[in-house]
């Protein structure tokens, strides 16, 4: 008898350094916007995406360019995908793209990315926090302070530092989106099955 839902074809496992590069992934993510619908609805908007090199974030900010908005991408060091974005953005939507490169686990450089975004722009009207990073341990005592203090800088006070410094610069009705990964709650399941008694 044949199940009802056949199992999928999983990609090779791939491995890169961290930061991974987008364009050396095979096969290469699907990030173009899915949405038919015409563009226009943020005509006059400025999406100011973290992460918006890859993955999400990349996806983010297409489908935010395909609506009509101006792109700015703070982003950690893949300029390759970085200028791929942009250049799509720009040819393609026919949107201005803003790339800002930094470390946003650096309270300095999530300050000054607004600062840049809001001086060529004059303003933020979507903000999307989707950029992450994660460790992945088999115990508990495998977790380093060193990766610990880095998982909360990059994903949580980037968000609090980020957002602090943009709110005066967003008018009402703007947005604010945080964007997490699915790792934690898979975690929490592993971990929950580990201390069960």
């Amino acid at each position: 008898m044949q199940k009802a839902n056949p199992k999928k074809n999983l990609c090779k496992p791939q491995q890169q350094s961290r930061p991974g590069i987008e364009s050396k992934m095979v096969p290469k993510p699907r990030t173009a916007p899915s949405v038919e619908s015409k563009g226009g609805k943020l005509t006059n908007k400025i999406a100011f995406i973290i992460g918006g090199d890859s993955g999400i974030g990349k996806a983010t900010a297409l489908l935010c360019a395909k609506k009509g908005a101006d792109i700015v991408i703070a982003y950690l060091n893949e300029h390759t995908d970085a200028q791929v974005v942009k250049r799509e953005i720009e040819e393609k939507y026919k949107r201005k793209c803003l790339l800002i490169p930094g470390d946003i686990s650096k309270e300095r450089f999530c300050i000054a990315s607004v600062k840049k975004a809001v001086k060529a722009f004059g303003r933020i009207n979507i903000l999307v926090n989707n950029a992450g990073i994660h460790y992945e341990t088999k115990i508990l005592l495998d977790v380093t302070t060193r990766h610990l203090l880095k998982n909360f800088a990059t994903n949580i006070f980037s968000m609090f530092w980020i957002t602090k410094e943009a709110l005066p610069h967003l008018s009402k009705g703007s947005s604010i989106i945080n964007i997490t990964s699915v790792s934690p709650y898979r975690e929490q399941r592993r971990f929950n099955r580990l201390f069960s008694y």
